[in-house]
């Protein structure tokens, strides 16, 4: 019997969640994991984000996976070519061409893991996230913990007046809580 080897299928994976929920350390952990598997994998994060490096995913844990800065999703294409598995961090920053973008590279079989935020500090959904979540196979919300009262936390809640949608920042910005204690946050901003 001729059996023909069988490429494995792509797939469109999204770790979804607040401000240090570990969104990013589960992508960090899946490429890892990939390359110990001795998978060829590409890590891309948008060119904005140079908060603790410019060409390296890392996580606030500090722990880190070198990565390639890109302005455009479209540049996943070129750049991925021969690759098995590709890592995006920071997705909500990019435009909806993403959403293209990533479905084309999973329909040439590569598995394709998402980290990013899934709403804005207004609770809103954020950029192409929910279309992202849409088309993917899998989907891992992840929470952090309230920093008011220490239940599961998934509202990234900005202590700053701006209004601007994007404002890169650690705790000094930012703080996780739960829906009770980010409703409670936003009613005494008013």
């Amino acid at each position: 019997m001729f059996l023909e080897s069988a490429k494995k299928p792509g797939a469109i994976e999204v770790i979804c969640g607040s401000m240090f929920s570990g969104k990013t350390e589960e992508l960090i952990r899946r490429m890892k994991r990939a390359q110990f598997a001795k998978q060829k994998v590409a890590i891309y994060k948008p060119c904005i984000d140079v908060r603790y490096s410019e060409d390296k995913v890392v996580s606030h844990d500090a722990h880190s996976i070198p990565s390639t800065p890109i302005d455009s999703p479209a540049r996943m294409l070129e750049l991925s070519a021969d690759v098995e598995v590709v890592g995006v961090d920071e997705a909500q920053f990019f435009d909806e061409t993403i959403v293209e973008v990533v479905q084309k590279l999973a329909n040439k079989g590569i598995r394709v893991i998402i980290a990013g935020l899934d709403t804005d500090f207004m609770g809103k959904p954020f950029g192409p996230m929910p279309a992202l979540m849409a088309v993917a196979e899998d989907i891992q919300k992840v929470h952090a913990i309230c920093v008011r009262c220490g239940s599961p936390a998934n509202h990234s809640h900005r202590l700053s007046k701006s209004d601007e949608l994007v404002v890169l920042g650690e705790t000094d910005i930012y703080e996780p809580l739960c829906r009770h204690c980010y409703n409670a946050a936003m009613e005494a901003k008013k």
